[in-house]
Formats: structure tokens, C-alpha cells, sequence
């Protein structure tokens, strides 16, 4: 097998002690911070373009546009922990409740963090009368580079790593687990599963709801860029799953789904399985905005 050594990385962004103290900043708090704040002002700059809009009418405010950004934050944080509870560890946490807060352990789930944003759009439109289709378009919008961001930290972080693989960009990543490979001699060198998420979840999906959001008229469709993104999103991590190694725990006693989905001869990983109905649901959401008037 051949491919390249993982390259030596501080998890924190700082690396170095100052004045003794060392910065608790890692790269995966980096990434999410940047990411949401780029997010925000790509929003930003369509919600002041309002011939981008049905009837010239942006449906927030870049005000209000910052108000629900606290929202989302807080819908991401919360929905990420308790999916990664639910979906992934369920009989652990349940044995050991007092645990579930801290998120600074690691452990958070996309889609619980999706189902935390969709409560938070929902609430906040329906708390400030707001049209609901126009508020997901922008949220769709805003997302792919904290997505983006997001996975780059975990190759950082040498976490969520593919299977192995003989291709020549394969990666020796560090730790036991990651070098535990049935039949390997030597160096296990693994798919970069994270980078390719990043750049089909992250950089190609969202230069394609760039283009469709500021060059091909998407947003005067209420809904359309919604369904692209959950679509787009559910397409390429249900294709990355192929080459992703699956988490641990998915096959555990504690975790019933998963072990029902292997031995009913599904054969999928709690990713496949959780994305599938994104799938559906946003090419059902993508069809009905096509058919209704632009």
C-alpha cells in the first residue's frame, strides 16, 4: 500500500503554551466560527439584492438575518449533540445522562445539527411572520461553507477517516484504530473521506446554489434551492459513505438501528440510512417549486 503519511498537525490553533497558558482554540471551533460567519454574509448579500426575490421582496432583513443567526447557533449545537446521542450512542448516554452536555468531549451528528436548524427556522418565521420558503432558501444558501470548513477540521483532527484503499492519495492517519486494517502489513493508508465530503458537500454544492441564487434567477422559487441542498447534500454523503469507514459504536449492542439495518441485510452505514430520506424529500421539494409559478 502507498500513499502519504499524515502530516504532523496541532489540533489547536495556537500550538504553542502563551505565557504558559495554552489557547483552547482548536481547528474545529475555528472552522465552524468562519464558517458561519461566511455563511452570513453570503445570506447578506442576496437579501440586499432584492430583484433576486419573488416580487422584489427579500423575505427578511439583514437585521433580522442576524438575529436568527443566534438561533441557528444554538439549533446546530443542541440538534448536533442530541442526534449524535440518539442516532449513534444511545444505550451509553443513557447509562451515563450527565454526560450528554458536554459537547467539548466531541461527538455531534449533521443531521440531529439539520433537524436543530429546521426547529430554529421554523420558529423564528413563524415567531416574526416571515415566509418560510424564502428564510430556508437563504439558510440552503449560507450552508456549504461551514460544511465545508467543517470537514477540512475533521481531517485536521484525524477523525471520521474512509477505508482502506490502494489508490495513491490514500492517507496514513494516526492512532491505533486507524491502523488497525484486517490483512495490512505495515502502514494502513485510508480513503481522506473528509476531503472528499468537503468538496462535494462543501465547494461543489455551494458553487452550484451560488450560481442558482445569483445567476440563474433559483430564488424567485420559493423552496427550489432548499430541495437543490438537501438533494445535493444527501446525494454526495450517501456516495462518501461507500468509502468512509463507519463509526464503531454504529455496530454496537447499544446501538438497535444499526445492528437492524446490518442484519436485515440492508448493508447501510447510520450515515446512508439518515441521508436517504433527505434524498427523497428534496427532490420532492425541488419538483413541487419547479411546477409552481416563478
Amino acid at each position: 500500500m502507498t500513499g502519504f503519511l499524515f502530516p504532523d498537525i496541532s489540533p489547536y490553533v495556537i500550538p504553542w503554551p502563551v505565557f504558559g497558558w495554552q489557547v483552547p482554540l482548536r481547528w474545529y471551533a475555528l472552522a465552524y466560527i468562519v464558517g458561519i460567519l461566511l455563511g452570513w454574509r453570503l445570506a447578506a448579500a442576496a437579501l440586499r439584492r432584492p430583484w433576486l426575490w419573488p416580487r422584489d421582496a427579500p423575505p427578511m432583513t439583514p437585521a433580522q438575518l442576524e438575529s436568527l443567526l443566534t438561533w441557528i447557533i444554538l439549533g446546530i449545537i443542541a440538534g448536533g449533540r442530541l442526534g449524535y446521542v440518539l442516532f449513534y450512542r444511545p444505550a451509553y448516554y443513557l447509562a451515563n445522562p450527565l454526560e450528554i452536555p458536554a459537547v467539548w468531549e466531541g461527538g455531534m451528528s449533521f443531521h440531529g445539527g439539520l433537524i436543530g436548524v429546521v426547529l430554529a427556522v421554523l420558529v423564528f418565521s413563524r415567531a416574526h411572520r416571515l415566509p418560510l420558503g424564502g428564510v430556508a432558501d437563504a439558510i440552503a444558501l449560507a450552508s456549504p461553507p461551514a460544511i465545508l470548513l467543517g470537514r477540512i477540521a475533521n481531517f485536521v483532527n484525524a477523525e471520521l477517516w474512509g477505508r482502506p484503499t490502494t489508490l495513491p492519495w490514500g492517507v496514513a492517519f494516526p492512532g491505533e484504530a486507524a491502523q488497525d486494517c484486517p490483512g495490512v502489513v505495515g502502514l494502513c493508508f485510508r480513503h481522506p473521506s473528509q476531503l472528499y465530503e468537503g468538496a462535494l458537500e462543501g465547494l461543489l454544492l455551494g458553487s452550484l446554489l451560488i450560481l442558482m441564487a445569483f445567476r440563474w434567477g433559483a430564488l424567485r422559487r420559493p423552496w427550489l434551492l432548499t430541495g437543490t441542498f438537501l438533494a445535493g447534500y444527501g446525494i454526495a454523503r450517501f456516495l462518501v459513505e461507500f468509502v468512509r469507514q463507519p463509526d464503531a459504536q454504529f455496530v454496537s449492542p447499544g446501538n438497535p438501528l444499526g445492528l437492524a439495518l446490518q442484519w436485515g441485510g440492508w448493508g447501510l452505514t447510520m450515515g446512508q440510512a439518515l441521508t436517504l430520506p433527505m434524498i427523497v424529500a428534496g427532490l420532492l421539494v425541488v419538483l413541487w417549486a419547479r411546477r409552481r409559478p416563478g
